[in-house]
Order: C-alpha cells, then structure tokens, then sequence
C-alpha cells in the first residue's frame, strides 16, 4: 500500500495533473453520452478543422478572415451540392444493382462450391463441402430477413440524413467565422494555472489538425486513383469500389484487409479464375502498397507516429465502444492519448523522493 500511496501522490499531487484529468474525464463523459446525438456537431468540427488550413492560407495573402471564410464556405457547398447531384445517385444506384445481383452470385458461389470435390477429392470431402453450403444458405437467409426488418427504419434513417445535411453546414460556417469567439468561450472554463492542459491542448490540436486534412486527401487521392484503375480494368460497381477503397484508409490495416473481400468477390463473379481478376487483385495490391509505404510517410510527416499495435488497438477499443464513430474518431483519440504522454509531468524517482512525506 506504501508503494502505491506514493506513487499515487507523485503523480497526482500536482494542481495541473489534476485539471487535466477532470477535463478529460468530463470530455469523455460528454462524449459517450451525448455523443450520438451530437454526431453533426463532431462531423462539423472534423469539416472545420478541414477548412480552417485554407482560411490561414488565405488571411497569409492578406485576406480579410471573414472574406476567406466565406470563399471557402462556398466552395465547400458546391463540393457537397456535386457529391449529392452526382455521386450519391450513382452510389445508389450501384447499390441497388449489387443487391439484385446477388442471387445470382450466390447461386453461381454454390454452384463453384460443389464442384470443389470433383476438382480436389484430396482436399475437399463431399460431405464437408454440403456443410458449408447449408451454412452459407442459412446465413444468406438470416441476412436477407435482417435487411427487410430493417427497410422500414430506413425512412427514418434518411430524414435523420436530411437533418445531418442541413445542421452541418450551418455549423462548419460558424465554427469558422466566430472561432476566436467560440475559443475564447471555452477558455474561460479552464483554470488559470493549466498549462497542463494548454499544452496538451496545442499538441491535440496541431496533430488532429494535420490528421484532418491528411487523411481527407489520402481519401481523395486513393479513391480517384482506385475509380480510374477499376474503369480501366472494366470491373463492375467502380464507383462503390472505389467509395469503400478510398474511406477504407480511415480505418489503418484493417479497413484494406475488409475492403479486400468485396473487390475480390465482385472481380470473381465478373471474370471467374482468369487474367482479369488477376490484373483486378494487383493492380488494387499495388495501390494499397503505394499508400502505406509512399503516400501515408508523405502526408503523416509532421504527425506523431502511432506503433501499428497501438493503432489497431485503438481501433478495437474505441471501436466497441462507440461503434463506427469510434472507428472514425480512433487515430485522432489514440493521438490525444500519446500527446498526454509525451505531456505528463516525467519525475525521476531516488530514494530521497521516496522517503519525503
């Protein structure tokens, strides 16, 4: 008990380790209990941050701010009106096909699935190959009862998109134009002696920042190049492809490893065992290669790097607990918690230390 008591008082005894404890305990709290219900609030602080680079870019050329939010704010309404005028649609419509088109590669999947044991009788027993395929049929009849149970709270779904799509812009455009206002709000709630806090505040902030607006162009970038690859190669759906290619980065290791299967099951519906699906399955290798070994060093120079370990088990952890924000939010919350380590006051323990009361 002596060991953990002085510990205890060598860590915490501190006024500052104390106030950035309580903020963080209460941003949390915040966060898991208001979260959901403030997602466009967050999503607009992810925009605004986003943004906020070509504001400063712009008031550097001596450009007054309000002038510069609002040429970016218009900007990046006509961005959102092209992505709903032409993209979305053509999601939708991607969408809607792969879902007509799936009894038929089920059924083209089964058929290949019996004719296992003819072409491998070694590997493959007949009587393990009707196992799996009175799984997969009952799987597939499990998953197309869910997916009707859930069409009737779609339409509530997409009046809550509605509702996002109006709030957020409205909340990006103040975010931005009243940011010393809103900043300075906020402050008046910290306690003076929090360097602390401020200082974990810059490094939260600096780090998020380059996140933010790294990520959202290895989005792009990986996307576009994924959309022109797979129109070249004439593989079906490019457009949904590309989409789950491009955001799949959001989610480091993981996302490719998912994204991977539906690429790889569209390009063998389409081609079967032949060049095409191989040409389909490197070219996308390559792609994922070029992101982690050229584009990502690149973009994520200035940012703390993350041990890989660390990445996925923040993914994991934030993950369970707040579902697919968590799994948004993970990089930049695994961020905050190494800044608070690279902050946290370093004491170096001697026996005098020890022996103080």
């Amino acid at each position: 008990m002596n060991v953990i008591s002085s510990w205890f008082k060598r860590n915490f005894s501190d006024p500052q380790i104390v106030i950035l404890i309580s903020v963080l305990i209460l941003g949390f709290v915040f966060v898991i209990y208001f979260g959901r219900a403030l997602a466009p609030f967050l999503t607009s602080i992810v925009v605004a941050y986003l943004l906020e680079s070509v504001i400063v870019r712009l008031e550097k050329l001596k450009i007054p701010r309000i002038l510069a939010v609002g040429l970016v704010f218009l900007v990046f309404i006509a961005v959102m009106f092209v992505l709903l005028i032409w993209l979305v649609p053509k999601l939708t419509t991607q969408v809607t096909q792969l879902v007509q088109a799936l009894p038929a590669y089920i059924s083209t999947g089964l058929d290949f699935l019996r004719t296992m044991p003819e072409k491998y009788p070694t590997l493959v027993k007949e009587e393990q190959m009707q196992s799996v395929i009175a799984s997969v049929t009952n799987e597939m009849t499990a998953m197309g009862q869910t997916l009707l149970g859930k069409t009737v709270s779609s339409v509530f779904s997409a009046f809550s998109i509605a509702v996002f799509l109006v709030v957020m812009p409205i909340l990006v455009f103040f975010l931005l134009k009243d940011k010393t206002i809103i900043v300075t709000w906020f402050r008046q709630f910290i306690p003076k002696d929090s360097k602390l806090t401020l200082s974990v505040w810059h490094q939260v902030d600096v780090q998020i920042g380059n996140y933010v607006r790294g990520k959202a162009f290895e989005i792009l970038l990986v996307g576009l190049t994924s959309y022109i690859v797979f129109v070249f190669l004439d593989l079906e759906y490019a457009i949904l492809l590309a989409t789950l290619t491009g955001f799949s980065v959001l989610v480091p290791f993981i996302g490719a490893v998912a994204v991977t299967i539906p690429i790889a099951l569209v390009a063998f519906f389409q081609f079967g065992w032949t060049g095409p699906f191989a040409y389909v399955m490197i070219s996308y290798g390559v792609i994922q290669m070029l992101d982690g070994n050229v584009l990502v060093p690149w973009l994520f120079s200035e940012v703390n790097n993350l041990h890989p370990v660390a990445i996925i088990v923040a993914v994991l952890f934030f993950g369970g607990v707040w579902g697919f924000w968590g799994v948004f939010f993970a990089i930049p919350l695994a961020t905050l918690v190494n800044a608070i380590i690279e902050s946290w006051p370093k004491t170096i323990v001697t026996p005098e230390t020890e022996q103080a009361p």
